[in-house]
């Protein structure tokens, strides 16, 4: 894992926009998608299955300088996405977030990831373009109805549905909720994209 800066991240964004749309492409998606985490790790602990990580003190690192490689962080949805994920949350439960909750300065390092990505690859900050694992899960245009495994089935996947902050203080399974951690972090990257 390498450690980047905010522009070392456009800069990769930017020389994978080509590829990154062509696998979108290959995969049936209309663009490119970034899918938030969680590592269920701890602040510092950094795991390979994501193109970019974010440490507990908001410190950047990327497991790849080239975000069309396809990682194995979301089931049967890594081709034409890219997986962007908060060091944090080990041992989480909807109830409590463990020792290691998301910090507030990861979540707006996240937002400005997103954001500088976004402006990138060109495309909308929006729960069909950006979303949490949590989200994606339960995503009907994505998965079979058989194959779905968030919130509001099964909850397989939850990362990020609730964040612990004043913002995002409480779990729910409705994604509608402007409480839920992916809307929350949607709202600050849109904030962040004319000043990025």
């Amino acid at each position: 894992m390498q450690q980047v800066t905010l522009d070392e991240i456009r800069e990769i964004a930017s020389n994978s926009k080509e590829e990154l749309y062509e696998n979108a492409n290959y995969a049936g998606l209309d663009c490119p998608k970034i899918i938030l985490h969680w590592t269920a790790g701890w602040w510092d602990q950094l795991f390979d299955e994501y193109h970019i990580s974010i440490t507990g003190d908001g410190e950047i690192f990327v497991s790849t300088y080239n975000l069309a490689d396809v990682l194995s962080h979301t089931w049967k949805l890594n081709t034409g996405t890219i997986g962007v994920s908060l060091c944090c949350a080990v041992g989480a439960t909807t109830n409590d977030l463990g020792e290691n909750p998301p910090t507030e300065t990861q979540i707006d390092t996240l937002a400005q990831v997103i954001a500088i990505i976004c402006k990138e690859l060109q495309i909308d900050i929006n729960i069909n373009n950006v979303m949490t694992h949590g989200e994606a899960g339960d995503n009907e245009n994505l998965y079979d109805e058989d194959d779905l495994y968030g919130p509001n089935n099964g909850c397989e996947r939850w990362d990020l549905q609730l964040l612990g902050t004043a913002e995002s203080p409480y779990y729910t399974s409705n994604h509608d909720d402007p409480s839920t951690g992916g809307n929350v972090i949607r709202e600050k990257a849109r904030n962040y994209m004319n000043v990025l």
